[in-house]
């Protein structure tokens, strides 16, 4: 389905010449398992990312390969190595059946999916940051101040305008706690370096995500790493746990998104790893529907740091799961899994 957006999104990574572009609808695959005997039906979510080489055309054409009588609620294990053997690659397309497994398992045992993992969550504590994407500064002002009820911002950079941006977001909202993320915007560390010092000058943002590609050799990071006035956190070169010993020298935090580690299971993995490396870390999302961003929000009790935003930006999402309340997170109750409702649709 195509998750329609509130605003224009646009990222360092996708800006067009002059700073244009950004997109107004994102497309995702919705999964669902539905076992016979119980009456369970149990759901996934891929949000697709050419930047990780997968689209919508390729997840289909995975989930065309799998034997769904393969897939069993109270095996978890034995289904998640059927699937790793369909084919290398495609995180977000396994992502979603590992998650439909666990809605499915969560829901036969009554239990949320955060213990399974033996995690706790408390209602109404976890904090998420709003994001603003790249813009002109009229629309940036604009967009804040309909962001005015969220105490933390993450704002995007890596474009044309990004000092003036900046300055525009703070004339409406002066003290908002504010990250920043560059997409891999910036093809040297000099470059990098330059931009890091005049957006520090803000004197507030809490840290930067992925100034440079993810291909940049490890020593331009570590230079980067011992230079830069803010604190750098791993996105797009931090995918899985395997990445952790590359991460640990070269960041201060990681970004983790169940889209790109292939699902709730192995991001739990790669929390764990970072975590046990000394990194800080945060659950990140892309434009997803509440049941990708309440399956990552299950997951909170690992984090420093949260921005699980996706389905607040959009305009269409067609389920309820974990609430948001001027920024903070809460399940409903006494709802098993992900605690998820699907949202009626008006008659036609």
């Amino acid at each position: 389905m195509g998750l329609r957006l509130a605003h224009k999104w646009a990222i360092a990574s996708r800006l067009g010449p002059g700073g244009g572009g950004g997109t107004v609808e994102f497309p995702v695959v919705i999964v669902e398992l539905f076992d016979e005997q119980s009456g369970i039906t149990a759901r996934g979510e891929a949000a697709p990312s050419s930047r990780y080489n997968e689209d919508v055309e390729g997840c289909l054409a995975f989930f065309a390969k799998v034997d769904a009588a393969r897939l069993h609620f109270t095996d978890l294990e034995s289904s998640r190595r059927y699937i790793d053997r369909i084919a290398l690659g495609h995180p977000a397309a396994k992502g979603a059946l590992d998650m439909a497994m666990l809605d499915g398992y969560g829901q036969m045992i009554s239990q949320p999916v955060h213990k399974l993992f033996g995690l706790d969550f408390t209602n109404g504590a976890p904090l998420t940051s709003f994001s603003i994407g790249i813009d002109n500064p009229e629309t940036i002002m604009e967009k804040v101040r309909e962001a005015s009820v969220y105490p933390c911002l993450k704002l995007k950079v890596g474009g044309p305008s990004d000092e003036a941006n900046l300055s525009a977001l703070r004339s409406v909202a002066p003290r908002v706690r504010l990250r920043l993320d560059a997409n891999e915007a910036w093809g040297s560390k000099e470059e990098a370096l330059t931009h890091l010092e005049r957006l520090a000058n803000d004197g507030f943002v809490e840290f930067i995500e992925q100034p440079m590609p993810a291909s940049a050799p490890r020593s331009d990071w570590i230079w980067l790493k011992e230079r830069s006035p803010i604190p750098l956190m791993a996105d797009e070169s931090y995918q899985t746990a395997a990445d952790v010993s590359f991460c640990q020298e070269c960041f201060h935090a990681v970004n983790v998104k169940l889209v790109k580690a292939g699902g709730i299971t192995p991001a739990f993995e790669a929390l764990q790893a970072a975590r046990k490396s000394g990194l800080k870390t945060m659950l990140g999302c892309m434009i997803e529907t509440s049941i990708l961003i309440s399956a990552a929000a299950h997951l909170a009790e690992l984090t420093d740091f949260l921005d699980l935003d996706g389905n607040l930006l959009i305009t269409n999402d067609p389920f309820s799961g974990v609430s948001c309340d001027r920024g903070f997170l809460a399940f409903p109750r006494n709802l098993p899994a992900f605690g998820l409702r699907v949202i009626p649709r008006p008659a036609t």
